[in-house]
């Protein structure tokens, strides 16, 4: 049995994952080496490997469970999933201006990255018997309401960029539930109607964020120096990069959170448009089979669960890429696998090992 499991395993999904993780790694060793003490020269890369080798000794762990006992847990993990987020507000620490961590010894973990593959697990559960029957507002309404409510916790920590990909997660979930494209429209052409009241809403720095997209030089040395740095740093780099550990904008600081948001940009400086187009090429694949295993799901439910990881991990690259190439916003939304986080790795490794969970049990094994 162990056999035809391995011969059937999506080696195309596990190959660019952990060419991913790999390259991480690697990129996160050159970006923090010289900007820490001699003594914890690495600790960064050795902790951000020793919780992926955790993470992906848990996703084979979670292989033995058939994914579709998940949806009678559905209600039970919204419930969790908002007691989680509450506690943010509660029991949380801040950090760079918001408060989205809670201390569970020596290791910080935010929630708000488990709660997106929390949400796509009951949100799964919701849709799976509504395939189809999403026509009017009035049936849309009961579902934005249960996505409403965790978006408005995370909004409140203030986490912007992921209260976005629950945003994501919905419409490319209820679009796969088969809502009328008409009413989809209609929701978009709302929300756009809506910016100038919502920008009353906005803090301060979010607005300026908004004004640096538009003009990084409005606050060049404020606000827009990250996308002005990141922008240098990734141009610098040309056809082969300056090598690594050789990337000027990183290695002499001048990149912040170049191990965090900002990672691409070490890549595009250090390894160049080859490294960064390989690394796109990986993403590429990884998205590829989420679009393949959601469409040869046997069941709604698994459908609905790989759409909604695929639509979370495209959201994710699309935005952190855009970011530092300065055609988005800069919203603190990580590359997945790649940024350093032990929180958001093991949310993606989790979601990775679902997209698998799935893909196996279309071919109807026995665990």
């Amino acid at each position: 049995m162990t056999k035809r499991i391995f011969r059937r395993m999506d080696f195309a999904l596990i190959a660019a994952t952990l060419g991913i993780i790999i390259m991480s790694l690697i990129i996160i060793g050159s970006a923090t080496h010289i900007n820490t003490p001699s003594q914890e020269r690495y600790w960064f890369v050795q902790r951000q490997g020793l919780f992926a080798i955790i993470d992906v000794a848990l996703a084979v762990f979670f292989m033995n469970f058939d994914y579709k006992m998940l949806q009678g847990y559905g209600n039970k993990l919204y419930i969790f999933n908002l007691v989680m987020l509450l506690a943010v507000m509660l029991v949380g620490h801040s950090a760079l201006g918001a408060q989205r961590w809670i201390s569970i010894g020596p290791i910080n973990i935010q929630p708000s990255e488990f709660s997106k593959l929390i949400m796509i697990i009951s949100l799964a559960s919701l849709l799976e018997d509504r395939l189809g029957k999403i026509n009017t507002v009035h049936d849309l309404l009961p579902i934005a309401a249960y996505v409403g409510v965790p978006f408005l916790l995370v909004l409140k920590q203030p986490d912007l960029g992921t209260s976005l990909v629950f945003m994501a997660i919905f419409f490319g979930m209820v679009f796969v539930c088969g809502i009328r494209l008409k009413l989809l429209g209609g929701i978009f052409v709302a929300g756009i109607a809506c910016f100038p009241i919502l920008w009353h809403f906005l803090k301060d720095y979010q607005k300026m964020r908004i004004m640096v997209f538009m003009d990084p030089n409005v606050d060049p040395l404020g606000s827009g120096y990250h996308i002005i740095q990141s922008k240098i740093a990734i141009g610098s780099g040309m056809l082969f990069g300056k090598g690594l550990f050789g990337g000027t904008q990183s290695q002499l600081n001048f990149l912040p959170e170049n191990h965090t948001d900002f990672i691409f940009a070490v890549v595009g400086e250090e390894l160049g448009f080859i490294g960064a187009a390989v690394l796109l090429l990986l993403y590429l694949v990884v998205l590829w089979r989420g679009v393949q295993i959601a469409k040869d799901a046997s069941d709604m439910f698994g459908c609905l669960l790989a759409t909604g990881i695929t639509s979370m991990l495209a959201f994710h690259v699309l935005v952190n890429v855009g970011m530092t190439t300065g055609i988005m916003p800069v919203t603190g939304i990580p590359l997945p696998f790649m940024s350093y986080g032990v929180s958001s790795l093991t949310t993606n490794i989790l979601a990775i090992a679902v997209l698998l969970n799935i893909q196996l049990r279309k071919q109807k094994l026995l665990f």
